[in-house]
């Protein structure tokens, strides 16, 4: 029990961080009109080209994106377009207004749509590329940095992104259902974990509330991160295995250090993670650095900042991208949509009580998990792995579909209408500030 609530405190911790990141970069283009115009650069060129192609290649066209030969047009309509637009906002609004990562919807959200998962795990990681290069911050946040630290730690990440990509690919060949089936699988399990923490988390807050008049709220809850260096940190930091990387200079006298073996290993993980799963690593490097490394908090958003630039893009560009597995159009419809949403749902938290926003996170990846756990059969039925007859498995797909997107759409009608309903209030809030 122990062991399981540890995790899920590792597990929120990631998520929290990674939304903290997002936040970030949705405020620094949003009042940045050079930030607007790059935007605007990065995402007209693709819908007009994309635009421009799709009449003539008409029936040259796949029938379905991500088929067995997945090399997708820039563009395929205007309606796939404005729905990236829409699954960006939802994840966005779920990122600003619960401050939790709202990414881990996006992949169950794109397939389903109809999209194949190796497709949506590298539209995805050029998504998080783009966002990261457009918006990035780290020109602030260069003192909190420790180069050797994030040099040694992407060598991992680099190998780790390579294993994701290769076994993404190599599984698709050999039939781009066991593809899907297998990213799946890897969503579900991560989801119903996080899911069902959050849960229980929200309903341990609850009964705090009720109990204590008001304690438990708050979207950020938990304990301070990187305050004391716990057991497994300093067990990590004793083990003397050359070369030694130093790090936490400004924050402890003399500084810490590590050996480099651990810092390529938990490169490896969050590279192979964000290769398999397309969520840019950024979740799991905060918890990993603070939790098991005893990695300052300061330092961790810093380096993390600068891992997210390098592992994102060239597991974006090296295993997707040159393998035709990126939707260009699709990504910066999520971007466009995710930008615009942050905004809305961090407004949104002026005027919403934590604890419930605390619910509503829950419910969103509990819905994930249902949409991904219910689509599994069919996919282990067409494989043959499970006696299941095609409609039945399509009658499955099809119910986990219509709750994860009742959820999802209930969310984000939700937020907008809390929004417009106090957006006099939250005008005054603006100006006074």
């Amino acid at each position: 029990m122990g062991f399981m609530k540890a995790w899920g405190e590792f597990m929120m911790a990631g998520a929290r961080a990674q939304a903290r990141w997002e936040i970030d970069v949705s405020n620094t283009v949003f009042r940045d009109r050079k930030r607007i115009v790059l935007l605007c650069l990065l995402i007209v060129p693709i819908i007009l080209g994309g635009v421009a192609l799709a009449e003539p290649l008409g029936d040259a066209l796949p029938q379905f994106l991500g088929g067995k030969k997945a090399y997708s047009p820039a563009f395929y309509s205007t309606g796939i377009f404005v729905a990236s637009v829409l699954i960006g906002i939802i994840a966005g609004l779920i990122t600003g207004c619960i401050g939790a990562g709202g990414g881990f919807v996006i992949a169950p959200a794109l397939m389903s749509a109809g999209i194949k998962g190796i497709l949506a795990v590298g539209t995805d990681l050029f998504h998080i590329f783009a966002k990261a290069i457009m918006g990035s911050v780290i020109h602030r946040k260069l003192g909190n940095v420790s180069v050797s630290l994030a040099v040694v730690f992407l060598i991992g990440a680099i190998v780790g992104a390579t294993v994701g990509g290769l076994i993404n690919r190599v599984l698709y060949e050999i039939n781009p259902i066991l593809s899907d089936a297998f990213i799946t699988t890897i969503y579900a399990l991560m989801l119903g974990f996080l899911g069902f923490y959050a849960m229980l988390d929200f309903i341990r807050a609850s009964k705090r509330e009720k109990d204590f008049h008001g304690a438990g709220q708050g979207a950020h809850g938990g304990k301070a991160e990187g305050a004391d260096l716990g057991n497994l940190p300093r067990r990590i930091q004793s083990v003397k295995l050359p070369p030694m990387i130093k790090f936490d200079q400004d924050f402890t006298p003399g500084g810490r250090s590590m050996s480099w073996i651990f810092l390529v290993l938990s490169g490896a993980l969050v590279g192979l993670t964000a290769g398999i799963m397309g969520v840019g690593g950024g979740f799991l490097t905060f918890p990993i650095f603070v939790y098991m490394l005893g990695v300052s908090s300061m330092t961790t958003v810093g380096t993390d900042i600068f891992q997210i630039i390098f592992t994102a893009g060239y597991a974006a560009i090296t295993q997707y991208a040159i393998y035709g597995f990126i939707f260009y159009t699709l990504a910066m419809g999520m971007l466009l949509g995710s930008l615009v949403g942050i905004q809305i749902g961090a407004m949104v938290t002026k005027v919403v009580k934590g604890i419930t926003i605390r619910g509503f996170y829950a419910m969103a990846v509990l819905a994930g998990f249902v949409n991904r756990i219910f689509a599994l059969p069919g996919k282990l039925g067409e494989m043959e792995v499970i006696p299941l007859s095609k409609q039945a498995g399509a009658v499955l797909e099809m119910i986990g579909i219509v709750a994860f997107f009742i959820v999802v759409g209930g969310f984000g009608i939700w937020v907008i209408g809390t929004f417009l309903k106090n957006i006099r209030v939250l005008k005054g809030e603006e100006a006074l500030s």
